[in-house]
């Protein structure tokens, strides 16, 4: 599959460039960003081909993965479903639902594959057991803790102008909500939503299931306080995420293998932009209350 790369920042340069020049199903074709310069010096890195049309580059390829600030991808990944690419995008997929479901649309009408990479479901040991608790009956409650020192440290995303303006709400939120909802089924309302110290913020959670779940997201955390956990508790016991020491360039390609897998059979991955757009409308919902606080 022919692939192009939309973004030159520090997660296309860290993660995805990386994944897709070395993945031996994809011909890493070029890369497009809003910074010309910034895009030649990627390209040149990866022995590829740099865009100052985004166009041409869709008109080159067979899809397109997107490392670029919510906002500036979900347009972006609309108008490339539109052109028949498959898309391997970034979470949150967007800032708005509206957004989120032009996306949505988008695919649907152009029947192209779709993936987001949810960094805990491109995992092996994490999506094992995330998949495994899934089939076990009787969850009561769930505790999930995703505190990064992004503003409290050296981070390469520290100057992120989207995730000063949204904080931890939408930028960790996703891996939170990513690892509950298959579990405990989908959240049938944000029962609250509490700011704390920071960008921090909780969430009390009500699924379909019957379960709830508290959530605790911050970005400004203490460096020594870093840290994701999620724990469920119910008939079976209690049961915590698995931590996992696998490099990320690899959670990234497989991620590129669902992608290829449903561009192959026609099959919807469970982490597609349809699921992107829950979450997004789950973000939403929360950030609503928080603003009504």
């Amino acid at each position: 599959m022919r692939i192009g790369l939309l973004g030159t920042g520090p997660w296309a340069r860290i993660a995805h460039a990386p994944a897709l020049s070395e993945h031996p199903g994809l011909d890493f074709v070029g890369v497009w960003g809003r910074r010309p310069d910034a895009a030649k010096e990627l390209a040149d890195l990866h022995g590829t081909r740099a865009y100052d049309d985004v166009d041409a580059l869709f008109a080159d390829v067979d899809a397109v993965a997107v490392a670029l600030p919510p906002d500036v991808q979900a347009p972006l990944a609309a108008r490339a479903a539109r052109a028949g690419r498959h898309l391997l995008l970034d979470k949150p997929l967007a800032m708005t639902v509206e957004q989120g479901r032009a996306v949505v649309d988008a695919v649907q009408d152009a029947g192209v594959a779709s993936v987001v990479f949810f960094t805990s479901r491109f995992r092996v040991e994490t999506e094992a057991w995330i998949t495994e608790q899934a089939g076990v009956e009787g969850w009561f409650t769930a505790r999930a803790q995703w505190l990064g020192s992004v503003f409290t440290s050296d981070s390469p995303f520290a100057d992120s102008p989207w995730r000063r303006e949204k904080g931890a709400l939408w930028d960790v939120g996703p891996h939170a909500l990513s690892v509950l909802l298959p579990v405990l089924g989908d959240v049938r309302r944000v029962a609250a939503a509490a700011s704390g110290p920071g960008d921090t913020v909780h969430l009390v959670l009500n699924h379909a299931g019957g379960a709830s779940s508290t959530l605790t997201l911050s970005l400004t955390a203490p460096p020594a306080a870093a840290g994701a956990a999620v724990e469920l508790r119910g008939e079976a016991g209690v049961t915590a995420l698995p931590e996992s020491s696998e490099e990320l360039g690899s959670a990234v390609a497989r991620a590129v293998d669902a992608l290829l897998d449903s561009a192959r059979t026609g099959r919807p991955h469970a982490c597609d932009a349809a699921f992107g757009l829950r979450v997004t409308e789950i973000l939403a919902a929360a950030e609503s209350l928080l603003d009504e606080a």
